[in-house]
Parts: C-alpha cells; structure tokens; sequence
C-alpha cells in the first residue's frame, strides 16, 4: 500500500509537468519517493544549500538576502521518520546580500555582530511527519539568544547522486521568526520586524 502511494505521488508529480519536462525530471537522479531514502546520518551539502531571508523594507519593496556555507547532519530513520533529528550551524561570513556596504553594516555590532558571535545555530527538539511534509520544532540561536522556531518542511527528493558518490536528499522549508526577538529590531518598524525565511536543505549521505 505504501509503495503504491508513493509511485501515484510521483506520477502525479510528473504528470503536472509538460511531456519534455517529464521526460527531463524523469532523467533526474533524484526522484519525488521517500523508498529511496536509505536513512543513516547525512551531511549538509554546503554548495546547495541556502537560507533566504525577505523584509519589507519602507513599505516600498521586498528585501532579501542569503544565508550560505552552513554546516551540520540530518539523521533520518525511513521506518521512524518522527525521530528525524537536524543540527545546523550557519557562519555569517556566508551572507551574501545586494552590495559590499551592506554587508559591511549588517556584519557590525549595530546588527549581527559577527566579530562576537560569528556563527547562528539551529537544532531541532521535535519533528512530525505527514506523508512528504513535515514539521521541525527546534531552537534557533542567532545574535547570543536562542528562542523557538518552526519550520514548515517538504521533501523534494532522493536518489543516488553520481557527483557525490551518495545517496542525496533534499527538503525545502518556511519560518517567520521576528527580528526583535533576537535582539535585533533596528529600523522597526521601517523595517519589518517579521522576516520570512524560505530555506533549501540539501544532504549528503555519510558513509557508513
């Protein structure tokens, strides 16, 4: 039953697509079937993975930046997804934002502060699993202050991986955190407290 569920899913999945792009998602080594997904302990794929964070900025525009070069492990279990555990580490030497002056004055103590405290964490305390999505409780230290967050997960895929020589899983997800918690509410409300993150989560299996 299960296995038949997961193969309608992909064929919906596919079947949502136009011919050539079926035939092109077809090709891909990952695939929309969480049967392929081995389970064990897999690492961050820093090149691919990202965390994009968007403000209102005046009431004018939308204003974003990125999170990159993180670290950290997943460890998955197919036959308990629920005891999913996730530990993030995010430097912030890896934002990339619009121009190097903003960089500059995000990265001073009138903000992030990096100098002292050059790294965010997030570790999850509990996820739940429904079907493809899942919710991840955990704790999100930023800024020296570590206050709950949510994150609103679906899988994507997973597959073997010819580049890596592993197995891959992916995942995207959605949080709203507001900056002032962390003590970082300069500009509100000029600047929206409330931040969306929308995060690419992409995992390499680690060899056994």
């Amino acid at each position: 039953m299960r296995r038949w569920f997961l193969a309608a899913l992909a064929a919906a999945t596919l079947g949502a697509l136009s011919p050539a792009q079926a035939q092109d998602a077809a090709q891909r080594p990952g695939q929309p079937d969480v049967a392929r997904i081995s389970g064990g302990t897999y690492e961050v794929d820093a090149n691919h993975t990202q965390v994009i964070w968007s403000v209102d900025h005046l009431g004018f525009t939308p204003l974003s930046g990125m999170f990159g070069r993180m670290s950290g492990t997943l460890l998955l279990d197919p036959k308990a997804p629920d005891m999913a555990r996730l530990a993030i580490t995010i430097p912030m030497e890896g934002l990339v934002v619009t121009s190097p002056r903003f960089a500059e004055h995000l990265a001073s103590a009138e903000f992030f502060d990096a100098a002292k405290f050059p790294t965010a964490t997030f570790t999850s305390t509990r996820v739940t699993v429904r079907g493809t999505q899942a919710t991840i409780e955990g704790d999100l230290t930023l800024h020296g202050v570590t206050r709950p967050v949510t994150l609103e997960a679906r899988f994507i895929g997973a597959g073997y991986n010819p580049q890596h020589k592993a197995e891959n899983v992916g995942f995207t997800a959605t949080a709203n955190v507001k900056r002032s918690d962390f003590g970082l509410g300069e500009a509100v409300p000029m600047v929206s407290d409330e931040v969306t993150l929308t995060i690419v989560g992409a995992f390499k299996k680690r060899p056994s």
